[in-house]
């Protein structure tokens, strides 16, 4: 049998069984004898004793002719029926079929196979018959070992071992079957043990979890601590510096601007050459008569024939005893140089000032105040003259010259009080 190649036109009858490619086949094939047939149909094992159905015409493996012809590139073939009824074959044909059929029922082949298919089942077989001698030639070297020994083996020591060997058989057994039993119970108690795992690092899990909340509380409330101490500190700070500081200075600023004497920035009377807003002066008033109550307080000294009320713009001076209140603020105008009670409410503020500066001379004999007050006037010991603190019949320099020396005691008496109460603010 031979593959194929490089034909135009050649029909086709079988097909390898392999590759299922087409095959031509030798033509010493046309000319076999019914000798030859008939030993070739002769079982190859001595076990087979399976012939060939003679009145089996079905033909397994044939393969209905085809032509090899050129393709349409002239690169390969296809196969194309010769146009022959199936039902005439040819003896010469039916003879190939049967003795393919014999072939394929004597071997585990199918045939007819070509010539490629057929080297390589060749190998194959080659490498299995080698694998057999080589499995022949061992039994048979054992088979002589077993030939040259002389000594006869002893069966009832034989059997002694075996019945010993099936002792320590059933007791391998035996022990197996303890071994299971332990087996089985370690089994549960690892399942147990996984169940405790488990439940410990569901545990676990919720104690980080608690760890986590509080860790947070804790570096939350750690800042709130550290804000706190800066916050003490910078109050400390600021409590020492106002230990340092005369609270009353502070609040109440007494200095002067020109011929003005002014508290907090207000100026307190007017001249010719600068004419004050009534509103300015009333303002200035109230923040003297303030300080004035304030220090009082903080001396305990309590006024006597007079009640000084601090109200702003608008504080007045009430006359004890007699229900009556003497105001501290004006509204200017020509009949207003005309009312008394303006006068005589700073009348009666300057007889306060004075109380004040009598208790302070009482608590230290060595303080002075600059200037000496008596009956709405203060006197200047530097000239010996006296400024009437009235407005009428009075010029604006000397009641703004007046005012000005008020305020000057009120400073230096805001002074002594500051020094002899540093530690009591």
């Amino acid at each position: 049998m031979s593959q194929v190649a490089d034909i135009e036109k050649v029909p086709v009858s079988f097909a390898c069984q392999r590759c299922l490619q087409p095959i031509v086949l030798d033509e010493t094939l046309e000319n076999i004898s019914v000798h030859a047939l008939a030993e070739l149909s002769l079982p190859i094992y001595a076990s087979n004793v399976n012939t060939i159905d003679a009145q089996d015409n079905s033909f397994d493996h044939f393969v209905p002719p085809y032509r090899l012809t050129d393709s349409i590139n002239g690169t390969g073939f296809m196969l194309v029926s010769d146009g022959r009824d199936n039902k005439k074959w040819s003896a010469a044909f039916k003879l190939k079929a049967e003795l393919f059929d014999c072939l394929s029922s004597n071997s585990e082949i199918d045939h007819p196979l070509c010539e490629e298919c057929a080297d390589s089942m060749l190998e194959i077989m080659d490498r299995e018959l080698k694998i057999a001698e080589d499995e022949w030639s061992d039994y048979k070297n054992y088979l002589k070992q077993l030939e040259q020994q002389q000594d006869c083996p002893n069966v009832a020591e034989l059997e002694k071992e075996l019945a010993e060997l099936k002792e320590n058989e059933q007791k391998l057994l035996n022990q197996l079957s303890d071994l299971k039993v332990e087996e089985q119970g370690l089994n549960a108690a690892i399942e147990n043990e996984e169940k405790e795992k488990q439940k410990l690092q569901d545990q676990e899990a919720s104690y980080w979890r608690e760890y986590t909340k509080h860790r947070r509380e804790l570096m939350l409330t750690e800042d709130d601590k550290r804000s706190l101490e800066c916050q003490i500190a910078y109050a400390e700070q600021q409590l020492e510096k106002l230990k340092d500081a005369n609270i009353f200075n502070i609040t109440f600023h007494i200095w002067h601007a020109g011929h003005f004497g002014t508290i907090n920035n207000f100026r307190l009377g007017r001249l010719p050459s600068a004419s004050v807003d009534w509103s300015e002066i009333n303002a200035a008033w109230g923040q003297t008569v303030l300080l004035l109550c304030a220090l009082a307080r903080k001396i305990g000294l309590t006024f006597e024939r007079y009640r000084i009320v601090p109200f702003g713009n608008h504080s007045y001076v009430e006359v004890l005893g007699e229900n009556r209140e003497l105001p501290l603020y004006g509204t200017g105008g020509f009949k207003f140089f005309w009312d008394t009670k303006f006068d005589a409410a700073m009348v009666a503020f300057l007889d306060c000032l004075t109380q004040f500066q009598q208790e302070v001379e009482k608590r230290d004999p060595e303080f002075l105040l600059p200037y000496k007050m008596e009956k709405g006037k203060i006197i200047d010991p530097s000239t010996g003259n006296s400024y009437s603190i009235k407005i009428q019949f009075n010029s604006e320099e000397q009641w703004t010259k007046a005012l000005k020396f008020m305020l000057t005691n009120l400073k230096w008496g805001l002074a002594w009080v500051s020094s002899q109460f540093d530690n009591n603010q």
